[in-house]
C-alpha cells in the first residue's frame, strides 16, 4: 500500500476497530452459527468498496483523539514528521521522499522545511479530497 494510502487509512478507519472489538466478545455467544454465513458476503462487498473514504470523516477530531493518546502527538498539526509518527508510520526522509513522489510534490530540497511544509499541506489537501473533513487549522 501507498505511504499516502496507510495515512488515509489509519485515519479513516480509526474509529472501526474500537466498536468491533467491543461488540465482537458480545456477540459470539449468541450467534457462533449464522454469523459466519453472513460476514462472508459482507467481507466481500467490503474489498470491492474500499474508497469508504466517501463518508465524511472529522480529520481533526480523530487526529487530536490519537494525540491525546500519545501525549499531545507533539507538532502533528504542521509537521509531516510529526504526523506520520503520530499514526504510528515511517518518518524517515526516504519514506517523505515517497510520500512526495506520490503526491507530486516537488517544493525544496528533499527533507527540507520548504518540503516537509509543502507535503503537510498536500496531504491534508489530499485527505480532504477523499471524504475528509479538514480543519482551516491543519491545511495552513
Amino acid at each position: 500500500m501507498s505511504i499516502f494510502g496507510n495515512i488515509m487509512s489509519k485515519i479513516f478507519h480509526h474509529g472501526q476497530n474500537k466498536p468491533a472489538a467491543s461488540s465482537s466478545p458480545a456477540a459470539p455467544s449468541p450467534q457462533p452459527t449464522p454469523a459466519p454465513a453472513q460476514p462472508t458476503p459482507t467481507a466481500a462487498a467490503a474489498p470491492a468498496a474500499e474508497p469508504v473514504a466517501a463518508q465524511s470523516v472529522d480529520v481533526g477530531a480523530v487526529l487530536s483523539e490519537m494525540a491525546s493518546m500519545k501525549d499531545g502527538g507533539g507538532n502533528y498539526q504542521s509537521s509531516i514528521v510529526d504526523l506520520l509518527k503520530l499514526l504510528d508510520l515511517d518518518s524517515s526522509l526516504a519514506a517523505r521522499k515517497e510520500l512526495a513522489g506520490e503526491l507530486n510534490v516537488h517544493a525544496g530540497a528533499d527533507g527540507s522545511a520548504e518540503q516537509n511544509i509543502a507535503l503537510h499541506k498536500a496531504v491534508m489537501a489530499k485527505l480532504a479530497e477523499n471524504g475528509g473533513v479538514v480543519p482551516d487549522s491543519l491545511r495552513n
